[in-house]
């Protein structure tokens, strides 16, 4: 268990009793059910015998051959269980496993969980309550389900990618694979919504989610203005709001600030703050819509002014008045003191190193952090397990001989 504030280990934590088998690896589905285990809930991982989940293997840093920080970010608190989903008796022991769990999770391919048993389907007659969520590319129920597909081409093909970048450069993708952690959240969401649904009725269900709708989804407020008005939104300079102004990046003496004016009692905060009150009544910049027709000439104007002094002198005028945040780098962003004060990082002991360090979870309970363990080592779990659920010695043994488990 990681170091926590005081009484966090004797958190009451809302998923306790749930278990909840998981199909899954690398980012997306492995997000997602993270979340459930910090909140309480046994979360299983199934990982095939040997390899494990691919993320264990996603250089470049490791705890030990096989086990690399990477994997360490999707898979805090959970258990992993070595399972060969692909034979008849990997199938069983599935079924066995099921039947006293709450829900079997997966992130596969859109035809593979059908055929690995994974489906409300396949698990209803040994357990009606069970719920199954499906997290993949494309979904389960059309011509592309059988296609493979990542975050970034997502972001691609919905759009992402064109808003992003300075207009006269070449289409950019986040920094950070957001499709995969969005959808695996609403993933969470959606099985955290039939379990409750369950529990009333004793029936469960199938839950899918997949990247491109999900990706589609965050579109939001662009998407209806193109559906119904046929507005196109463009990239805009500075990481702009498409129509909000001054809401954007400024060059100051060191480095860059994001300033967001996003309601007129900003700008005249911020034209008075920096000793600018004059820009207020310039008729170029008078009102909101004015100043958005004149977007070019109020960057100017303001970035004459920020690049006076340094990012941190304007942070020190401005925050707590309006909305502004520091341009960070990686780096400043993980040592911001804010995040030591707010109990963001946390450490837990891993077999190969004692003070690892991890993000904490963002959810609070009673205003206190979610306790963290350090993801498991590959079929950690595997053998008590399987005696949990009433595999006696010899018959793991068995499996194991036979590369089962």
């Amino acid at each position: 268990m990681g170091k926590a504030e005081p009484g966090v280990s004797e958190m009451r934590l809302p998923l306790t009793g749930y278990r909840i088998l998981s199909a899954e690896q690398y980012g997306a589905g492995p997000y997602g059910t993270m979340f459930l285990a910090q909140l309480g809930a046994e979360v299983i991982k199934i990982e095939p015998p040997k390899l494990g989940d691919t993320a264990r293997a996603v250089g470049p840093h490791y705890l030990r051959e096989g086990e690399s920080l990477y994997f360490q970010s999707f898979n805090l608190n959970k258990r992993s269980l070595t399972l060969d989903l692909t034979v008849p008796e990997g199938q069983a022991v599935l079924r066995r496993l099921a039947a006293t769990s709450h829900a079997v999770a997966n992130n596969m391919r859109g035809d593979l969980a059908a055929k690995l048993g994974l489906t409300y389907a396949a698990l209803a007659e040994i357990n009606p309550a069970i719920v199954c969520a499906h997290l993949s590319a494309y979904g389960r129920d059309n011509p592309r389900a059988k296609w493979p597909g990542y975050d970034y081409l997502m972001q691609a093909e919905a759009g992402f990618l064109a808003l992003t970048g300075e207009p006269d450069g070449p289409p950019v993708r986040f920094g950070l694979s957001m499709v995969d952690f969005m959808t695996g959240t609403m993933m969470t969401i959606g099985l955290l919504a039939a379990l409750i649904d369950a529990a009333r009725t004793g029936t469960g269900r199938d839950v899918d989610v997949d990247l491109l709708s999900s990706a589609v989804h965050q579109t939001s407020y662009p998407a209806m203005w193109y559906l119904n008005e046929g507005d196109v939104t463009s990239r805009a300079p500075r990481s702009a709001h498409p129509s909000v102004t001054p809401s954007q990046m400024f060059r100051t003496a060191d480095g860059w600030l994001f300033v967001m004016a996003q309601l007129p009692k900003f700008w005249t905060v911020l034209t008075d703050r920096i000793g600018r009150p004059d820009l207020a009544l310039d008729a170029r910049f008078a009102s909101p819509d004015a100043r958005l027709a004149n977007r070019d000439a109020l960057t100017e104007a303001l970035d004459a002014v920020f690049e006076q002094q340094t990012t941190r002198h304007w942070l020190d005028l401005l925050r707590g008045y309006m909305p502004v945040a520091p341009v960070n780098a990686l780096d400043e962003a993980l040592d911001n003191p804010f995040l030591a004060e707010t109990g963001m990082i946390d450490r837990v002991a891993h077999p190969d190193r004692a003070d690892l360090r991890v993000l904490a979870s963002p959810i609070r309970l009673d205003g206190k952090r979610l306790p963290n363990r350090a993801g498991p080592l590959l079929g950690a779990d595997t053998d008590a397990v399987l005696a949990e659920a009433g595999f006696d010695p010899g018959e793991i043994d068995g499996l194991k001989q036979r590369g089962i488990v």
